[in-house]
Formats: C-alpha cells, structure tokens, sequence
C-alpha cells in the first residue's frame, strides 16, 4: 500500500497550452511597390498568386490587412522576415503583431 501512494505522488500533471494566436496585419504606405508586398505574400506567407493580390488590394484600398494568424512565435518570426527583406530592398513597410 505505501507504495502505491508514493508512486501516485510522484505523478504530476503538465497542462499543455495552445501558444497564443496572433493576426499579422499589413499597413499601407505610399512607397513600398505592390509586386513587393504581392512577393512577401507569397514567399513568407504561402498564398497563391490571387491570394496575395487580393490581400495587397486589401492594404491599399482600406489601409491594412490581416495577411494571416499563426501561433506566437511563428507570427514574429514571419513579421520580421518579412520587415529585413522590405528594409533590405528599401522600403518602409509596417507591419504588426496582435494577438488575437
């Protein structure tokens, strides 16, 4: 009997957590091209061709887009790939990180 208590208290629960989701979200602005913004699209984020000329039109006609929604760390690392390659090239585009 003794041990089978001890082995009970030898067990601990771990309570997995889903990391945060967080919406990447493009800004407009009046110097970044949109082929730019169309190739970011769809090298870093994996959209089909009409994907990301939708998604442009989107940032430019409204000012911002949701471009996609990944888990936390997977959201920044994309955001900042994407912000080296737009200052790499010239370019002032922003874009953010929300968590959703």
């Amino acid at each position: 009997m003794e041990q089978t208590q001890s082995q009970q208290s030898i067990h601990t629960r771990f309570l997995r957590r889903e990391p945060p989701r967080c919406h990447v979200i493009f800004h407009n602005d009046d110097v970044t091209t949109m082929d730019f913004v169309v190739m970011l699209l769809e090298r870093i984020f994996r959209k089909t061709r009409a994907d990301a000329e939708e998604l442009m039109m989107k940032v430019h006609t409204e000012g911002q887009a949701i471009v996609g929604t990944y888990p936390l760390d997977i959201a920044h690392s994309k955001a900042s790939l994407a912000i080296k390659l737009a200052r790499a090239e010239g370019f002032p585009l922003q874009i953010t990180v929300e968590e959703v």
